[in-house]
């Protein structure tokens, strides 16, 4: 019993209470998304360790964003219209924006969002728009480092209402996406469940 309780004790309790602190603030909805993400089959992609214990690196490792050239990225001088054709060929809502010139000094960040904002909305040409006209520049983007906990960074997501956050290591290593925040969280729980299904049939003694 002591294991079981020290288990919940570690994970249960700061699980529901990390999704349920945060889940319904800001513009998106984290319960809508975490039951969409519990819908689909479960797949394991982080070992179990509670989420107190999990960082931004874990989320990169598992989505393969930590491996050589998978940052996506364009530069300040990019046509929006090349960006989103970008975008679309990776399937990313989102790209690092490096100077023109420069392709380690980091920019800014470029979204789905502001191209329907500043483009689409307002009936500007994306092949005469560059990126830099409609990005959010450096001084006013939101990182995280690759030590960052999970929890830290739903947080920061909630708290300054975005979807995407690079991650920033001396130099640009990667994005998140808060649905990779929430799969991470959902494949999490479903390891707590196994858990909890191995001591109730008494695989734990």
């Amino acid at each position: 019993m002591q294991g079981i309780a020290k288990a919940l004790s570690q994970h249960g309790k700061q699980l529901r209470l990390a999704v349920l602190q945060h889940m319904n603030k800001g513009i998106f909805s984290w319960a809508t998304l975490i039951s969409r993400i519990q819908s689909e089959s479960p797949t394991v992609i982080i070992p179990h360790m509670g989420l107190e214990n999990i960082t931004v690196r874990e989320i990169l490792t598992a989505k393969g964003a930590a491996q050589s050239g998978a940052v996506y990225w364009c530069s300040t001088a990019h046509l929006v219209h090349d960006a989103v054709k970008h975008m679309t060929a990776n399937n990313v809502g989102a790209l690092v924006v490096l100077k023109s010139g420069d392709d380690k000094q980091l920019a800014g960040i470029v979204t789905e969002r502001d191209f329907a904002r500043k483009v689409l909305l307002p009936g500007r040409p994306s092949e005469e728009t560059r990126v830099e006209d409609i990005m959010t520049e450096e001084n006013k983007l939101v990182t995280v480092s690759s030590n960052t906990n999970i929890l830290r960074a739903m947080e920061l997501m909630t708290d300054e209402r975005i979807r995407h956050v690079p991650v920033f290591d001396e130099k640009v290593v990667g994005m998140i996406s808060v649905g990779d925040v929430v799969r991470a969280i959902v494949d999490q729980q479903h390891q707590e469940v196994k858990q909890l299904k191995k001591y109730i049939t008494g695989d734990y003694y």
